[in-house]
């Protein structure tokens, strides 16, 4: 590959990764006002058809629109890389519109299998998004197999920005004008297919060129519809399979958390009001994933380009460091949140409810981070069978379960066999992966020293949240403003003895310790001590 266009992928994908984590994080935060303003309930109603949402973004922002870069990649010439675009539109349009009918004459089904039959025309309402489903896709993968990711992240920031703007306005004057909470819930959701015509004005140019306009004579002979629609099913599906993974878990509780506290005993009220609780956990993972995921996924151009040249010594150092650190900032972000719940809780929500149930569900966030780390390396290396397998283990474990465990034990339950049910896919695919994929993560003790570092850092943080609640007295540590600033205290006391803990059990080589921030600099600081005192 030469130098230029080498350079012109890595920037690339640096611009892509940068707006890939403004989105998620913008996804994250916008939930934690929008709890604020609508309550529990109010938050059940948008968290329980969220997952359809997220399925449907999933799709025309990451599993179909990578698939088709690569079916554009894989072209000799601009005729053909534009007529199996055009072809992939065609393709998506005919699934599209399925899903799109699908959930427009069964969303009253839909709803009653949830628990709730007044859900059903935020459904249909969610439903419209998915028409503009394959203009995204399709104009998000030709840009990308052309290494051409400007135009992408701009419609995913424009995507964002737009829904969450409607979102939050839906939860203001659904405050303001007494709105019911489905009346609210619909106008939220609403802000999906909005968003996705806004965000798809971007490829308005490609569309009316590529896709709509009389098609070119072929130079190159493509390959079937029938071959195509199958690799989209195999290939395409295993895709948006491995990107949806946990909002997949998500939609299982949508339909079974509710109906459980339900059978439970429940009243319907009080079952919504707690299903809206469970849900305080969402953003929570989804903030810390970000954190654990970000760094790590700066290595993946240099592991992809260590397979592209056949060097597998550095294909191994790259993928040690990239498991390493993902791993690290995970168990540090869980270990540290489940320390700081019950002051997150009443900072973010303003009440401890759910707290052991929260800190059950923001376990998941470090087998989620290994999942997706592998996963990344294992779809370098073209292994799709260990995650298709994982994957469909996970998921049976979450629905054959999940009922049962809500019925036993409430809301704590459903967080439990979420940990589980990623645990399981996790260990699936790490046992059917390579044998030297599976020594990284355990050579040297890192393993070791990594978790014993973590419950040291953990007990401290316990211990000094004790101790600076004692310090202002249960009335005062019981106000938002003091559960912030003892949480900013707790979450600096845990970085301080992470750090420092890292640095002398020597967890990170010096290869990690550049990815991380101020890695370099820490690099030199230590040294310099070094020099000091001998």
């Amino acid at each position: 590959m030469p130098k230029d266009h080498l350079n012109t992928v890595f920037k690339g994908a640096l611009i892509l990764s940068i707006s890939s984590l403004v989105a998620k994080i913008l996804s994250a935060v916008y939930r934690i006002p929008l709890q604020n303003m609508v309550g529990n309930t109010g938050f059940y109603v948008y968290q329980q058809i969220y997952p359809l949402y997220g399925i449907g973004m999933t799709f025309a922002l990451n599993g179909f629109p990578n698939f088709i870069s690569k079916l554009v990649a894989e072209q000799p010439d601009e005729t053909s890389k534009s007529l199996i675009a055009r072809r992939a539109f065609h393709i998506l349009s005919g699934l599209s519109l399925v899903v799109f009918f699908g959930l427009q004459l069964g969303a009253t089904w839909i709803a009653a299998h949830m628990g709730d039959v007044n859900l059903a025309p935020i459904i249909s309402a969610v439903a419209w998004m998915f028409v503009f489903m394959p203009w995204l896709a399709t104009g998000r993968g030709y840009y990308q197999g052309k290494f051409l990711m400007g135009p992408t992240a701009v419609s995913q920031l424009i995507e964002q920005v737009v829904r969450v703007a409607i979102i939050i306005m839906a939860a203001y004057f659904s405050v303001r004008l007494g709105w019911d909470n489905y009346w609210m819930g619909t106008w939220a959701m609403s802000s999906a297919p909005l968003a996705a015509i806004c965000s798809s004005l971007i490829f308005t140019a490609f569309g009316l060129r590529y896709l709509l306009a009389p098609a070119p004579a072929p130079t190159h002979p493509l390959p079937s519809y029938r071959k195509l629609t199958k690799r989209f099913v195999i290939e395409g599906g295993t895709l948006c399979l491995v990107a949806a993974v946990v909002i997949l878990l998500q939609l299982v509780d949508s339909f079974t958390v509710m109906r459980g506290l339900v059978h439970q005993g429940q009243l319907p009220e009080v079952a919504k009001a707690l299903k809206g609780v469970y849900d305080r956990g969402q953003p929570l993972v989804q903030l810390g994933l970000v954190v654990a995921t970000a760094f790590s996924a700066t290595l993946l151009p240099a592991l992809t380009d260590a397979l592209a040249k056949r060097q597998p010594i550095e294909f191994k150092r790259q993928t040690q460091a990239m498991v390493h650190v993902s791993l690290a900032l995970s168990m540090a972000a869980t270990v540290g949140l489940v320390a700081l719940m019950p002051q997150i809780n009443r900072l973010l929500f303003g009440s401890l409810e759910g707290t052991t149930a929260l800190r059950i569900y923001i376990i998941s966030i470090l087998f989620a981070a290994l999942i997706t780390t592998y996963t990344s390396v294992l779809q370098s290396l073209n292994e799709y069978t260990a995650m298709i397998i994982g994957i469909i283990a996970g998921l049976a474990t979450k629905v054959l379960a999940n009922y049962i465990f809500v019925v036993h034990y409430g809301i704590n339950g459903a967080s439990a066999v979420t940990v589980v049910s990623l645990a399981v896919m996790f260990a699936v695919m790490w046992l059917g992966s390579p044998e030297d994929l599976q020594q990284v993560l355990l050579e040297s003790g890192y393993l070791i020293k990594l978790l014993a570092l973590s419950a040291v850092m953990g007990v401290v943080v316990i211990l000094s949240c004790h101790q600076l609640t004692a310090l202002v007295g249960p009335v005062l540590a019981n106000t938002r403003g003091m559960a912030g600033i003892i949480t900013v205290i707790g979450v600096l006391i845990g970085v301080l003895v992470f750090v420092a803990g890292a640095v002398y059990a020597r967890l990170f080589t010096i290869r990690e310790w550049l990815v991380l921030p101020y890695g370099k600099r820490l690099i030199k600081a230590v040294a310099k001590g070094k020099e000091h005192h001998s």
